[in-house]
């Protein structure tokens, strides 16, 4: 009990420099790898976003790891998610493996129940996505697509007209 607000100075400093330098290093290489490094785009980039997190707080207050190897496992996650990105827009196959596709939930004011089960939506969630968009009649949305990121999109009538970017939604009429 006798250490809960103070250890020693010598841990306090350590703390101040290794969060400081791992700090700038992440902010470095975060701005060398792009803008898709913390992008939410699929489930690898988020997983790689808590990764940099935990390494981070882990290098900031773990005496058991140094500086340096934890600089090592920015390096390494980030260029993971680089290397997995560039694969997944050049192969077909790597694209397939590491992304989902977006799903219709919502067609024309109706609920596609199947989809929902298979996708674990409930009509609660699909309701409050469409009151959060500003909405409170279904009869005015032409289709909810349940993203990659897990997020929904509402696309109300108005917007129906032309419909390219639904080319890649399965259940989508028209699509395959």
């Amino acid at each position: 009990m006798e250490k809960i607000f103070f250890d020693n100075w010598t841990s306090i400093i350590r703390i101040a420099i290794n969060t400081t330098l791992a700090y700038a290093a992440i902010v470095i290489l975060l701005r060398m790898s792009g803008k898709r490094t913390l992008s939410k785009m699929n489930a690898f980039d988020f997983i790689v976003t808590v990764a940099l997190g935990s390494s981070l707080a882990t290098v900031a207050l773990s005496k058991d790891i140094p500086l340096l190897d934890g600089v090592l496992a920015f390096v390494l996650f980030i260029s993971l998610q680089y290397c997995l990105t560039w694969l997944s827009v050049r192969v077909k196959a790597v694209k397939k493996l590491v992304t989902s596709e977006p799903v219709l939930l919502l067609y024309q004011g109706k609920m596609l129940r199947e989809v929902m089960k298979r996708e674990r939506i409930t009509e609660e969630e699909i309701n409050m996505a469409v009151r959060e968009s500003g909405t409170s009649d279904l009869q005015n949305i032409h289709s909810i697509v349940l993203e990659t990121t897990g997020t929904m999109s509402i696309i109300p009538e108005r917007d129906a007209q032309t419909a390219d970017a639904m080319d890649n939604v399965r259940k989508y009429p028209g699509t395959t």
